[in-house]
């Protein structure tokens, strides 16, 4: 029977194989010629006795086994690695690399502006960001640590409240200037109101009934669905159709915050708009949370955004 060690490194050269769709992308990570990175594969599908790849002359291909092998073969490798880190790092010096992901909103307004600080602080971490919008496993893929906003489902993964975001409804001067000045949540009737096409709920408004509210009404929120002829599933697309003036946009304040603090949008509404506070999480799996470069970055993270810098609420 091969050796633990040689089954690792098997496990490693067929992960990274999988991720790059190459046997000549994996040999040049691992520093080995493409043959000998096959070989390895090779080695561990005839000990399991199946196929892990349909090979082509462009591109490996995961079989069903091999789709199977590949999710435990990341955690595996992932604890591993986690193991190896917690023995060589010391208390004051986290190191090793941090997989991690975010939304892309997030990612682009917010985390772009503080890596350097978290690089300054945390030398010998190396940050491997994915950016999608798609709700990716974090234990298939292998990854330490995501950014999340919103409403969390249930699952195993460990949590904690980073800050939180409220949305806020706004145009630019140029778009109101040619179609007037919105004054109540009905007005918006008669506007193009952009939308997010990634959320079923993205033209349901909701807003405060003020005079119900000055009643002592307890049903004061109401909800108003509007309409337009545009919708993206990227929040940057939006921001920068609202700020060309194609219609009137909500937008969480963490994307549009700057732009309305400097009047390149103007905030509407404001008076009708129900406060949300929607939390910002980060989430790792079980466990991970102890890993030392982890612990660093969701303290830096905790740090950096606890107060809600982007909020509108918040003195310039």
């Amino acid at each position: 029977m091969a050796s633990t060690v040689a089954n690792i490194g098997e496990m490693d050269a067929f992960v990274r194989a999988a991720t790059r769709q190459s046997f000549s992308e994996a040999a040049r990570e691992m520093q080995m010629t493409p043959s000998a990175v096959s070989k390895l594969v090779s080695r561990l599908e005839n000990r399991l006795g199946v196929r892990l790849f349909n090979r082509t002359t462009r591109r490996l291909h995961l079989t069903p086994e091999g789709e199977t092998f590949l999710s435990r073969s990341r955690r595996i490798l992932a604890d591993i690695e986690d193991a190896e880190t917690e023995i060589l790092t010391t208390a004051n010096k986290p190191r090793g690399i941090l997989r991690m992901h975010s939304t892309v909103a997030f990612a682009h307004h917010q985390l772009s502006a503080s890596m350097r600080d978290f690089g300054a602080r945390y030398p010998e971490i190396e940050v491997e960001l994915s950016v999608s919008d798609l709700m990716i496993d974090l234990i298939d893929v292998g990854g330490d640590l995501a950014v999340r906003t919103g409403q969390l489902p249930d699952s195993s993964l460990v949590a904690r409240r980073i800050g939180s975001f409220e949305r806020v409804i706004c145009a630019s001067p140029e778009y109101l200037r040619h179609y007037g000045l919105p004054k109540v949540p009905q007005d918006l009737l008669e506007h193009n109101c952009l939308a997010f096409s990634g959320s079923a709920d993205s033209r349901h408004w909701r807003f405060a009934d003020i005079a119900r509210i000055d009643a002592g009404a307890s049903d004061s929120v109401f909800e108003l669905e509007v309409h337009g002829r545009f919708s993206a599933n990227n929040a940057d697309m939006l921001l920068q159709w609202a700020l060309n003036g194609a219609g009137i946009v909500r937008l969480p304040d963490l994307v549009a915050g700057p732009s309305v603090r400097s009047g390149d949008l103007i905030a509407l509404l404001t008076d009708y708009q129900v406060r949300e506070n929607r939390p910002v999480w980060a989430v790792c799996p079980a466990g991970r949370q102890t890993a030392p470069r982890v612990q660093a970055m969701i303290s830096f993270l905790a740090e950096r955004f606890g107060n809600s810098p982007w909020s509108l609420h918040r003195p310039a």
